[in-house]
């Protein structure tokens, strides 16, 4: 007989809508939805999808408590065996509901497992209450994520206890486990400092974390007399988007001019930015972009002067690797320029 599982996913992946229907209430339907028909196929009869919980992120973000109830009274409606949530992939906010859902689950003794892209904020806050496998950052993983997740999943159902993460896959969670070895620290210590300092192949027992920190530059002397450049992670675009800034997950940055322009209206700007209610910054740029507000300041001589030309990119589920590159290279060019101060905006 197949186990029956619970599959929760959010309003995008159920069909229901996109960040207009993020606020949607949690429903529950039978059988499988959307990726659901994937991890059915992928489960190849072992187990199956019993039930499909579909909730709109800021809904389940918004009301944790409520949407972990949720979970547990459907698992036990329907006697399920396990749960799965996802995957995430990059997505922010729904990695933090498929954290929820997989850790709500756990806690309840149920066997779960989610999976996202490594920088999802979902990882950080939810790696230690369950297990999460790796995607990569946008839905296109999806014929990778799914047969993986399902191979983890008969692994838990079958009462196996998953080996250590870099065996396993899964994230690290953070969780300490009593290892016992013939050697003592010391000689295991001494081991690897030989492998290390020979070239050779070794496994800490250990791995430090690294962190990445920016040195803070010195402020600067006379603001009224610097110039000051506008750089955005918000979408502000002209009007039709031009460059063709992607919604999520950003792959190039765009660099416009504004010359003496005074404020940024809606019928000339536009955001481009998904993962967050548009409305606001559609009706007034400047809200994102403070152009009107660096235009007072220049004129009260508090600044210099604004530069000519903003640049601007989306920070929705955008790699840190292409974030680096693109700060470094629009610093650079407004360095080059003489500019001597930059204000970065977000949402």
């Amino acid at each position: 007989m197949a186990y029956k599982v619970i599959h929760y996913i959010n309003q995008f992946f159920g069909g229901i809508g996109g960040e207009e229907m993020a606020d949607r209430r949690p429903e529950v339907r039978g059988g499988a939805v959307g990726p659901g028909l994937a991890f059915n196929k992928a489960l190849g009869g072992q187990a199956e999808i019993a039930a499909t919980i579909i909730c709109g992120d800021n809904y389940c973000v918004g009301h944790q408590e409520e949407v972990a109830r949720l979970i547990t009274d459907t698992v036990a409606q329907y006697q399920a065996e396990a749960l799965v949530a996802g995957p995430a992939f990059n997505a922010g906010r729904y990695g933090m509901a498929c954290g929820l859902a997989a850790s709500s689950a756990e806690a309840a003794g149920l066997p779960s497992l989610t999976a996202m892209y490594r920088e999802n904020p979902g990882l950080e806050v939810y790696k230690a209450g369950a297990y999460i496998l790796p995607t990569t950052d946008n839905a296109r993983g999806m014929g990778q994520a799914v047969p993986a997740m399902a191979a983890f999943l008969l692994k838990l159902l079958s009462g196996q206890k998953p080996g250590d993460a870099g065996t396993e896959g899964y994230f690290e969670r953070g969780v300490r486990v009593n290892t016992f070895y013939p050697e003592v620290g010391a000689e295991r210590a001494v081991t690897m400092l030989l492998k290390k300092i020979k070239g050779q192949d070794f496994k800490t027992e250990y791995r430090m974390p690294v962190f990445d920190r920016v040195t803070p530059r010195p402020g600067v002397r006379n603001l009224a007399q610097a110039t000051i450049a506008l750089v955005t992670s918000g979408g502000i675009v002209p009007k039709g988007n031009p460059d063709h800034i992607a919604a999520s997950s950003a792959r190039n940055y765009g660099a416009y001019e504004i010359g003496d322009l005074m404020d940024l209206t809606s019928d000339q700007f536009q955001t481009a930015h998904g993962g967050y209610d548009q409305t606001y910054a559609n009706q007034d740029p400047d809200r994102v972009l403070p152009v009107d507000v660096l235009r007072q300041m220049e004129k009260e001589g508090k600044i210099g002067r604004l530069y000519h030309t903003y640049y601007s990119t989306v920070g929705n589920g955008t790699a840190v690797a292409n974030a680096r590159k693109w700060g470094e290279e629009i610093g650079a060019r407004l360095k080059n320029e003489g500019v001597e101060a930059v204000i970065l905006t977000s949402t």
